[in-house]
C-alpha cells in the first residue's frame, strides 16, 4: 500500500476522483502560453484536477481521520458535464475500501475548507432522493473563521459553497469549530492561510525528522510553486502571495514534503529555492519518502 508512517500516525492517500476546471481561472494573470506548458488544457480550456484526500490512522489516540473528501456525486447531469467529473479513475468510497476502512469507521473529518470539491463527499442522495451522511460517526472539524465565511459568503465566493454540503454538517450535532493553529494530537497540527479563502487550514504532520504538509489550495498543483502563479479563484491574491513566500521559504529550508490535493500527476513534491525563486524539487509518492 502507498502509505507513510510518521510518529504514531499512518498517512494513506485517498483518491476521490478527477474533475476539470478552467485553466485560466486556475492560473489567474499567468498567460496560457506559460501555464499550458506545465499542464495542458482540453479543447474547452479545462485542465485535469485530482481530488486527493488523506486518511490518517493514529496509534496513539485510536482515531481515524479523513482530510477532505472530494466533490461527492450529488451533481446533476449538466453540472457533472461542466466539471467533467470522472469517478471511473477513482472514487472516495472505493479508495477507502482499498485502504480497508469503512465510512462509519472514520472518527474525524478534518476540512481544509468548505468549497464544494473539498467537502461534497460528506453527503449523498439515498434511494429515496434524500440527503444522508456518508460518515455518520465522524466529528466535523472546521476552522472557526472559515465557518463564518462559508455561512456568510461574499457574492464572488458564494458559488463555491453548496447548501447541500454545508447544511448537513451544521445540522449533524457533531460540528467542532477550531481556532487557528489547532493541534489535533501530537504530530498533527494545522497552519491557517487566508489568501484563497478566510480560515483555510493546512494539516501538518511531523515526526521522525519529517514534515508533511497537506497543501490544499495554497498550492493546488506543482505548477503553482512559482510565487506569481496564483489562482484566479483566490479571494485575496496579494495575501496568497505573501503567505506562499513565507511557506515556500520554510519548506525549502526545512525540506518539507508537500502533499498535493489537486495535481493529477504529482502526489508529493519538495521545494527548491535559488536566488529568491522557488521551483519543484523531487516528485514522489507518499510511500517513497525517506
Amino acid at each position: 500500500m502507498n502509505s507513510f508512517s510518521t510518529g504514531n500516525l499512518e498517512l494513506i492517500p485517498i483518491e476521490a476522483g478527477r474533475f476539470l476546471l478552467d485553466g485560466g481561472a486556475m492560473f489567474g494573470v499567468v498567460p496560457k502560453t506559460l501555464w499550458s506548458r506545465q499542464i495542458p488544457a482540453d479543447e474547452k480550456n479545462r485542465i485535469t484536477m485530482a481530488m486527493r484526500c488523506l486518511l490518517v490512522k493514529s496509534k496513539a489516540s485510536g482515531k481515524t481521520y479523513l482530510i477532505d473528501n472530494g466533490s461527492g456525486d450529488k451533481f446533476n447531469e449538466k453540472m457533472a458535464k461542466i466539471y467533467g467529473l470522472d469517478y471511473e479513475h477513482s472514487s472516495l468510497l472505493n479508495s477507502l475500501k482499498k485502504a480497508g476502512v469503512k465510512p462509519e469507521e472514520i472518527t474525524d473529518m478534518v476540512f481544509s475548507h468548505l468549497h464544494f470539491d473539498h467537502c461534497g463527499g460528506t453527503t449523498r442522495y439515498n434511494e429515496n432522493g434524500n440527503l444522508e451522511e456518508v460518515f455518520p460517526n465522524a466529528t466535523y472539524h472546521v476552522n472557526k473563521r472559515h465557518w463564518e465565511t462559508a455561512n456568510n459568503p461574499n457574492a464572488r465566493e458564494k458559488a463555491s459553497f453548496f447548501d447541500e454540503n454545508i447544511n448537513p454538517i451544521k445540522e449533524s450535532g457533531r460540528l467542532n469549530l477550531v481556532d487557528d493553529f489547532h493541534s489535533f494530537e501530537e504530530g498533527f497540527d494545522t497552519l491557517p492561510m487566508d489568501g484563497h479563502t478566510v480560515g483555510q487550514q493546512l494539516p501538518v504532520f511531523s515526526g521522525n525528522g519529517h514534515t508533511i504538509v497537506y497543501a490544499a489550495d495554497l498550492l493546488p498543483t506543482f505548477a503553482h510553486v512559482p510565487l506569481p502563479w496564483v489562482m484566479g479563484y483566490d479571494m485575496a491574491p496579494v495575501q496568497t502571495l505573501t503567505e506562499k513566500e513565507e511557506f515556500l521559504k520554510k519548506a525549502a529550508r526545512e525540506n518539507w514534503f508537500i502533499f498535493l490535493e489537486h495535481d493529477s500527476d504529482h502526489e508529493v513534491i519538495t521545494i527548491k529555492e535559488e536566488n529568491g525563486k522557488f521551483s519543484t524539487g523531487d516528485s514522489l509518492k507518499l510511500a517513497e519518502i525517506s
